[in-house]
């Protein structure tokens, strides 16, 4: 394992990826605003198993095999793109609906239960190859090859901007859980939000379609 320098590098890194907007956050918030804060958090711990999903797989090497093929990257890159847009124009057009069929006073559409929540907030996860890139780009530069188990390293190393994730994630939970419950007698800024997080996951799949692949 790296030294106290090193570990301290590590975790500002972290740290920093953690805070630091991306599909999982705008899916959390959105899944909050619509379901409360039951669903914010399942789908906090979705993205968070999500994230292990990347680590295990990076560990095993399978990562490196998908960013190193340029048809398996695409693939998966497709998918999580339209997964992704899929969610968003479903969040947008929720909130058009409740508003054309005069519905804003409920402040949310009909939620969609935390089991559901957690298994899309697996897969918004799972299926962005961008987190995998960067956790193999990142982890092995303090993984010590020296001190021998290199899988349980790397799988230890992850479990920390994982975890800052999905505590990063909970608090965006509880934060829109906030706004939701102290807006609802302004249903239509409850709306807007849920639109503007809808937008925002659509524009992050058209980004991730656009995403190169890596060199290797």
């Amino acid at each position: 394992m790296p030294d106290l320098t090193q570990l301290a590098l590590f975790f500002a890194a972290a740290f920093l990826l953690a805070v630091t907007p991306g599909p999982g956050i705008f899916y959390v918030a959105a899944r909050t605003l619509a379901g409360g804060r039951a669903e914010g958090v399942a789908s906090s711990l979705g993205t968070g198993l999500g994230g292990m999903v990347h680590i295990i797989a990076g560990s095993l090497g399978v990562s490196a095999i998908v960013l190193a093929s340029a048809e398996l990257f695409t693939a998966l890159k497709l998918i999580g793109a339209a997964y992704l847009v899929w969610i968003g124009l479903r969040t947008f057009r929720s909130a058009r609906q409740d508003a054309a069929a005069g519905l804003e006073g409920r402040t949310a559409a009909p939620p969609v239960g935390p089991w559901r929540a957690f298994r899309e907030g697996v897969l918004v996860e799972t299926l962005n190859p961008k987190t995998a890139a960067f956790f193999l780009a990142f982890i092995p530069q303090f993984v010590d090859p020296a001190k021998g188990h290199i899988v349980l390293q790397f799988v230890a190393l992850g479990f920390v901007p994982v975890a800052l994730n999905t505590l990063a994630d909970v608090v965006v939970a509880f934060a829109a859980s906030g706004i939701r419950d102290g807006a609802a007698a302004r249903p239509t800024l409850i709306r807007r939000l849920r639109e503007a997080s809808g937008a925002a996951m659509v524009a992050l799949g058209i980004g991730l379609a656009l995403t190169n692949r890596p060199a290797t």
